[in-house]
């Protein structure tokens, strides 16, 4: 049966918004899922999905203070629907830390929050170097060449696994 999913992302570059509609656009075919930035969502949004799936990014070792504040505030909401959780960012490139027990950051996340998913992924992220500013292109190369990371400030690298993306999808369902 045809269910109402409320597709919410928190995304600084875009990526995730990008990992969210292809998300979406799986789950058309036999539910009815609506993608809201989580800046957006009022709590009636919320009661009204069967489903709530969330999906955030991560920026300099940690998923936005908005995100933080949102679960605080609806977790226990989100807890009495099926529910799903995905992290992005660019440490999941490594084999050893793509899966949600092994990534710090999901760890990090689930420990402050107190939330515990129904299900949870890891996707790797996207390093778009072009498109950072002074700033952030010169602090993220710095990371990467600590982490052994691509450096080339005029290339963009994507690490996602867009099949991992799809076997989450199909977890949703």
């Amino acid at each position: 049966m045809a269910k109402n999913i409320l597709i919410i992302y928190s995304s600084i570059d875009g990526h995730t918004i990008s990992i969210c509609k292809h998300i979406s656009k799986s789950l058309e075919e036999s539910h009815f899922p609506k993608l809201m930035n989580l800046e957006n969502i009022k709590k009636s949004d919320i009661e009204g999905a069967e489903k709530i799936l969330i999906g955030a990014s991560i920026r300099y070792g940690d998923h936005s203070k908005e995100l933080y504040n949102f679960i605080e505030i609806h977790k226990e909401l989100i807890e009495h629907k099926e529910n799903a959780f995905f992290s992005v960012n660019a440490v999941a490139r490594k084999p050893e830390k793509n899966k949600p027990e092994t990534n710090p950051y999901i760890n990090k996340f689930l420990k402050r929050t107190g939330w515990k998913p129904n299900k949870i992924a890891v996707f790797a992220g996207r390093i778009d170097y072009p498109k950072y500013n002074f700033f952030d292109k010169h602090m993220i190369r710095l990371i990467m060449w600590i982490t052994n990371g691509p450096t080339d400030l005029n290339k963009t690298y994507e690490f996602t696994n867009w099949n991992d993306v799809d076997e989450f999808a199909k977890k949703i369902l």
